[in-house]
Order: C-alpha cells, then structure tokens, then sequence
C-alpha cells in the first residue's frame, strides 16, 4: 500500500515508452494527422483529466478498497475462502464490470455522447487509449468505487488491476506491428492491438465489437468478439463517419465541447 503510487507510475511509464519506441521502429499505420498535434492535444486532456480526477476524488481505488477491507464491506469480505482466490475473483469481476460499463457507453444515447471523444480519433495509438472526456473518467471512477464496495475487493486485486488497466489501454491501442503467430497466441487470452483496433473502425458493426481491454474471454463469451476488420487493417477507417474533420476531432476545446453538441 505504502508503495502504490510508485508501482503503478512504474509499470505505467515502462509500458508507455515501450510502446512509443515500438511505434517509432514497427509502426502498424500510416497516421492520417500529424502526431506532433495529436499528441499534444491528446496528452493535455490527459494531464486535464488526472487534475481533474485528484480534485474530485480524494482518495484512489486502492483506498476506497482499504476502507472496505476495515469495515468489512463487500461480499469477499464476509465471506471465507483463502485470500489468492478473493484476488482472483475480484480482479475477474473488475475486468467483467469493465466490459459491461464499455458496452453501456456506446449503447446508451447519454453515454455516448462522451465515450465518442475517444472514437473520434482519426488514428489509433497509444495516446488514444489515454484520451476520454473528463466526464466520462468521473462516471468509469464512480462505477469502479461502486464496484469495489460491493465484492468487497482485496487492497493487492485492486492494485494488480490498476497497473493491468493502465498498462493494457495503452498496449492495445499501440500502433504497432506484432508477428501473426505472436498475435494468434495473444489473443487466446488478452486483447491485441490488432483485436482492438477493429473496435476503432469507422464501420458501425466494427465499432460495436471487441469491447473487452484486457481478457478476450468476454467478448468471445457474449458474441461481441470480430477477429478482423472488413477493409484489413492497414485499409480500415479509423474514427467514426460523422467527425471527419481534424479541426473538430483533434482540438482539445473541441473534444470537450463535443457531447454538448447537437451532432
């Protein structure tokens, strides 16, 4: 616990200047808008949203976790069964919980009108997985807190499952090439950044698919899973048809005024 913070910032910036580099060296696209620009709009509603985040919610998931732990709130803790199971099924229901609230915000008109900040995008790459509209981080904090209390997840599930969804938003919308057999044998288990790039694709189909961002097992379960794009990978549409100018999808003023617009 003392240690968090330090773990989860590690771990986070390993992954993201991983994927930088590999986006650098194997590079999956061509980008259709400059990265100089993307980047900084993409990264200062980022820094936006962790501000926001801090002033809002005072205390992170691993301390509302702590809080249920001393109260004995939450079904796993009432109940008895060894701790490293407690681990796994809260770290499974999180994944799961993360799925659904995905598929709520593409299929409820209200939340929508935020999620689509991060479909906008005219690419895909790693600052894309980072970018969401500040709302849109408010409700994902309030329903992982709710979700949370009510199994009661343990402080180390928590903390393992920070570090996993942080470091997986920004792997699987990398930019990046990986071999077909490696990709093939990934995908058993975890999302790619091939499996996720479908959901990106301006074909309505496409988007509604492949809403899992860690373990594939979901999407395959619930028939959401789309194994590739019609149009191929390097062919394929990024963003959606209706936002198709860079001045609107890009700037940051425009990426937070969007849901509040009639479009």
């Amino acid at each position: 616990m003392a240690n968090e913070s330090i773990i989860r910032l590690g771990f986070f910036l390993f992954v993201l200047v991983g994927v930088a580099i590999w986006e650098l060296v194997s590079p999956m696209r061509d980008l259709k808008v400059s990265k100089k620009s993307r980047w900084l709009n993409n990264l200062s509603l980022i820094v936006l949203n962790t501000v926001i985040l801090r002033l809002v919610f005072p205390i992170a998931a691993v301390g509302v976790a702590t809080y249920c732990k001393d109260y004995d709130i939450g079904l796993l803790n009432i109940v008895s069964i060894p701790e490293w199971s407690k681990i796994i099924v809260a770290i499974l229901v999180l994944d799961f919980a993360i799925y659904i609230q995905h598929v709520l915000f593409h299929f409820l008109p209200f939340l929508w009108r935020f999620h689509k900040v991060h479909h906008v995008d005219l690419d895909i790459d790693l600052t894309t997985g980072l970018r969401f509209h500040p709302v849109e981080m408010i409700l994902s904090m309030i329903i992982k807190f709710g979700v949370i209390c009510f199994i009661g997840a343990p402080v180390l599930a928590v903390i393992v499952f920070e570090v996993v969804l942080n470091a997986m938003a920004v792997f699987n919308h990398g930019n990046i090439q990986l071999a077909k057999w490696f990709d093939k044998a990934l995908r058993i288990f975890v999302v790619t950044p091939d499996v996720h790039r479908v959901h990106h694709s301006t074909i309505a189909k496409e988007t509604n698919s492949n809403f899992g961002f860690n373990l594939i097992y979901w999407d395959k379960i619930l028939g959401t899973y789309q194994a590739q794009p019609q149009k191929g990978h390097l062919d394929m549409d990024i963003g959606l048809e209706q936002y198709r100018d860079s001045k609107i999808t890009q700037k940051i003023k425009s990426m937070l005024k969007m849901p509040f617009t009639n479009k």
